[in-house]
């Protein structure tokens, strides 16, 4: 996997929510384990104004082991790694208390648009950014006032096959079927999945996204 281009992250509310607490017990989780946490900003286009904030917490799915694996084997396989956020209108259960999210998944229900990170962050203990590889990366996405438009409600970060967002290599399994026969090798792959309550995105405004992943 490319070394990510350090950037110092704009969004005060990453960083305050590593202070305040995002942060801890990251030396007590155990060798193998993940966790992901997502800050969501919505503001808007003309003023710039905050219009809505959220930290949410993410699972990591099984099609992540997959990747690892593919990875640690034969990364030349897998040349572009993790690369990709996805956003969709697909979460099942209730707008403002969708379904608990399950590992098992492959993709979105109903992805309307995906997009490459706008930046890529290695981070300290303190939540600092810093140059060299950490535990701990901000997976920076940043959707435009013409991007992403509607009542969004799910997401995940995708290893995908093609650098290019408008291919998609879905892996056909539709949830909650996962043939674990099935070769992965020219899917794209999502590494987590996150439903939330519906977070309507207007056509001016911006959708800023930050996935910290913790290994």
């Amino acid at each position: 996997m490319r070394r990510p281009n350090v950037r110092q992250d704009s969004m005060s509310s990453a960083r305050d929510g590593f202070r305040l607490g995002v942060g801890v017990g990251h030396n007590e989780m155990g060798p193998g384990m993940a966790r992901g946490d997502v800050f969501i900003r919505l503001t808007d286009g003309a003023t710039g104004a905050v219009l809505e904030e959220r930290q949410l917490k993410n699972i990591i799915t099984l099609d992540a082991s997959l990747l690892v694996a593919m990875l640690l084997r034969a990364p030349a396989s897998r040349p572009l790694g993790l690369n990709m956020l996805a956003v969709g209108t697909g979460a099942t259960g209730a707008l403002l208390s969708p379904d608990a999210p399950d590992n098992k998944q492959r993709k979105l229900n109903a992805e309307i648009q995906r997009k490459p990170f706008a930046s890529t962050t290695f981070r300290d203990a303190l939540g600092n950014a810093v140059a060299y590889p950490t535990n701990v990366c901000d997976f920076t996405t940043s959707f435009s006032e013409a991007e992403a438009v509607g009542p969004l409600n799910e997401m995940s970060l995708l290893a995908t096959v093609s650098a290019n967002p408008s291919i998609h290599s879905d892996n056909p399994d539709t949830f909650p079927v996962r043939d674990t026969t099935v070769d992965v090798s020219d899917f794209d792959i999502a590494v987590n999945y996150l439903p939330f309550p519906v977070i309507s995105k207007p056509s001016t405004a911006i959708l800023t996204i930050t996935w910290r992943l913790t290994y």
